[in-house]
């Protein structure tokens, strides 16, 4: 995990920057629809209270072996947990292959990133969208660094070029869309759906 240049705000200058981060963040929870998870003000002011350092424009990498597997930024990064976690507001990532091409974009209200684990939660209007033309928009996604794989448990919708429509609960999948397995199909149009042997 490699982290981009950050403009840092010390503790003894965080209580006057609280007021700004707050305000962005209760602007981004009033826009964000029935259903997302984005955190309530008072939620937003325990985490900044706890923060270790507030950065914004933030850049992170995140790699397997040497091999760039996702690029995120974000608007304002909170590092909390001694740095092991960052909360993220205003994101945008984008995922890389194994030949380094760039495969899909993201972009979310609100993330938090596991530098341990290397797993990337986004919720709030989740867009992921491949160089291809799918498009898949949910609440919340998990990006797991390991399996090179995101997953969800929400309702989704899948778009892709053709007026091909998927809907659906929960979906496991490749970063670029090639491969999606849906938990739950609830409507289809255009094509096939590969649906998990559940035994």
């Amino acid at each position: 995990m490699k982290h981009g240049k950050r403009r840092i705000q010390r503790p003894c200058a965080r209580r006057a920057l609280s007021a700004c981060v707050l305000a962005a963040a209760l602007v981004a929870g009033a826009c964000s629809r029935a259903g997302d998870q984005a955190g309530t003000g008072a939620e937003t002011a325990s985490i900044l209270d706890s923060a270790d350092q507030v950065a914004f424009g933030f850049r992170t990498l995140v790699t397997d072996g040497g091999l760039l597997r996702a690029e995120v930024f974000a608007d304002t990064a909170l590092f909390l947990d001694q740095n092991t976690r960052i909360s993220l507001r205003g994101v945008h990532g984008d995922f890389f292959g194994a030949t380094g091409a760039k495969e899909a974009t993201l972009t979310s209200h609100i993330g938090n990133l596991n530098t341990r684990t290397n797993v990337l939660e986004a919720w709030g209007n989740v867009v992921i969208t491949s160089v291809d033309g799918r498009v898949l928009k949910t609440p919340m996604i998990r990006y797991i660094q390991s399996q090179n794989q995101v997953t969800s448990d929400s309702a989704f919708v899948m778009t892709e070029p053709g007026s091909k429509e998927m809907r659906g609960i929960g979906f496991r999948a490749d970063p670029n869309l090639n491969a999606v397995q849906v938990l739950k199909v609830q409507r289809a149009r255009g094509g096939t759906v590969d649906v998990p042997n559940e035994n």
